[in-house]
């Protein structure tokens, strides 16, 4: 997803992001998938981290007014990765390592 004219920081946080917004659809479809009412805070934060990674992507590709968005991101990929965290299933636990990786890209980028 990166593009090679990016800075490099620039392009690992685009990469962090996009593996997020992958890992958080991954594991909202296998909660989901499961009908148990106790997942559905995962399902949500799942999705609101993804709909979150989405939204820097074309901000930090055009490197114009990303440190809101990247602070905000960041927020929600930790809070994602906390609730994840919290389960043993796999794919859960690969969520929250995409998360905390895509929090901590862009904390970085919006120099927090």
């Amino acid at each position: 997803m990166a593009t090679a004219l990016a800075p490099q920081r620039t392009r690992e946080c685009i990469d962090a992001c996009d593996e997020c917004a992958v890992a958080c659809h991954a594991c909202a479809d296998q909660c989901a998938q499961q009908a148990d009412p106790q997942l559905l805070a995962c399902i949500r934060l799942c999705l609101s981290c993804a709909d979150a990674c989405l939204a820097c992507l074309p901000s930090l590709a055009r490197d114009a007014n990303y440190e809101a968005l990247c602070r905000a991101c960041a927020e929600l990929c930790d809070a994602c990765a906390a609730e994840c965290e919290g389960y043993e299933d796999q794919t859960m636990r690969q969520c929250a390592e995409a998360c905390r990786r895509a929090a901590q890209a862009c904390r970085q980028m919006a120099g927090v």
